[in-house]
């Protein structure tokens, strides 16, 4: 099946088509039209699957998406241009310039968390960059998965872009198979797969993974506002989020006062039943449930604890008095459980943050800017905030991605674009001019050569 849908993307690829802008820009409209004409069905596929409200569903997912369309399209042209570069002295009458050209085939795995954007914003980058494109959303989000699936039918040829569905082996089938690039966003574990399977056939791989992302929250810090927007970023998709705030330090002085302020801040957002909420989601799916539940330690519990896996609900949670011997420590959390733990000395908080794995975000709240670069230039993350959360990730002005184990490559904007292109260095000389001292018998240039390259 696989090696069928390679043969008809590889077909579709030589007759040059993606490469023409126009082509491109073309169909970059028409899938605007389309997701616009479906953009009630999309907001019903992620409230069925994830109890996403339909205003969390258009600003995360929908709306992100189309907003990403029209920048690349009043963009593409300026990226796609030939960029002239310098030329060394000792190469005169040479013009340097780079071109971008298209790998070939691109394959694409999306995750659950927001199937729709995390499969269509790094299609566009494909697309851009004049790829096929083979789509392979989550099978956990089944109706989201199928209007993705009736999107792309209906706007592309099947040898251009083309959605494939199914479970474990049909992923596994696929990242065993010679795509020109693969682009994953997912767990770290599957993520080590893909690489895995991708290196046997040399395909190079651009991971977007997640990480444990902390927050500090220094003795400074506006209380408020902070709580607020940790609240916001972390209890977003019902926690269900790859740069959410994972944990919290706060130094001790506050924690007291921020964990107060972040209970009343709960129950402003979602009431004092989140469950009656429309504002808040759910979990994706009864594996996913049994995971978290399981991380609530119940004497630990600061806040909510509540759930109900008949219809997959974890109340917003808080957790304190978390130590790194915790379960809830030892991988990303990815739902609504926030551990909340202290520190007196910051630089031993940073020391602490340092010696973990290298997480997809991080977010620092203080008012004093000693603080906030003294954190951000010592801790490494993907990228971050301060005095915010998630925010980051919400620009075509930037580029977002991972490092270390968080994740390898990055995308959004005109770096969609680079990810999904080969930059094809050139040089052109001049046949009126042939220098001789490049060529044998070299004899005593050596003097010369010295002068020139020092």
């Amino acid at each position: 099946m696989v090696n069928e849908i390679l043969r008809k993307h590889k077909e579709f690829f030589e007759k040059n088509n993606t490469k023409d802008m126009d082509f491109r820009l073309r169909h970059l409209d028409k899938l605007r039209s389309s997701i616009k004409k479906y953009e009630k069905e999309i907001l019903e596929a992620l409230k069925d699957d994830l109890g996403k409200p339909h205003f969390e569903g258009y600003a995360t997912e929908v709306g992100y998406v189309m907003d990403s369309i029209s920048f690349i399209s009043k963009n593409l042209k300026k990226w796609a241009k030939d960029k002239n570069v310098k030329t060394p002295k000792h190469q005169p009458l040479t013009k340097s310039f780079v071109r971008y050209e298209p790998y070939g085939t691109v394959l694409i795995i999306g995750p659950f968390n927001y199937p729709f954007q995390l499969i269509i914003e790094p299609m566009l980058g494909a697309i851009a960059a004049g790829n096929t494109v083979v789509l392979k959303p989550s099978h956990d989000t089944v109706k989201t998965e199928a209007i993705i699936k009736k999107i792309i039918d209906e706007v592309f040829d099947d040898g251009y872009v083309n959605v494939v569905t199914g479970g474990r082996e049909i992923t596994t089938e696929l990242i065993n198979s010679k795509f020109d690039y693969i682009f994953f966003t997912g767990s770290v574990k599957v993520g080590k797969i893909i690489m895995e399977a991708a290196a046997k056939n040399l395909v190079p791989v651009t991971l977007e993974l997640g990480g444990k992302s902390p927050v500090i929250v220094h003795e400074d810090a506006n209380l408020d506002i902070a709580a607020k927007r940790i609240v916001w970023g972390k209890f977003l998709n019902a926690g269900q989020t790859c740069v959410a705030p994972d944990y919290i330090y706060a130094h001790n002085s506050i924690k007291g006062k921020l964990l107060e302020k972040m209970k009343k801040t709960i129950q402003e957002f979602y009431g004092t039943e989140a469950k009656e909420s429309e504002d808040y989601g759910k979990i994706v799916n009864s594996r996913q449930f049994d995971r978290l539940v399981s991380l609530i330690d119940t004497p630990k519990v600061f806040h909510g604890g509540d759930h109900d896996k008949n219809i997959l609900y974890i109340e917003p949670t808080i957790l304190d008095n978390i130590g790194w011997d915790d379960k809830v420590m030892e991988d990303e959390i990815f739902g609504p459980i926030l551990p909340v733990m202290g520190y007196e000395d910051i630089n031993e908080a940073v020391k602490i943050i340092k010696s973990k794995p290298k997480p997809l975000a991080f977010y620092i709240f203080s008012e004093n800017e000693s603080i906030q670069n003294m954190t951000i230039d010592n801790i490494s993350f993907g990228g971050g905030c301060i005095n915010d959360t998630v925010s980051h990730v919400a620009t075509p002005y930037m580029p977002f991605g991972g490092v270390g184990n968080s994740g390898i490559g990055s995308y959004h904007g005109k770096d969609s674009f680079y990810t999904f292109s080969h930059a094809k260095s050139m040089i052109k000389k001049s046949s009126k001019l042939n220098m001789k001292l490049i060529f044998p018998p070299y004899k005593d240039r050596i003097n010369m050569v010295r002068k020139i390259l020092k």
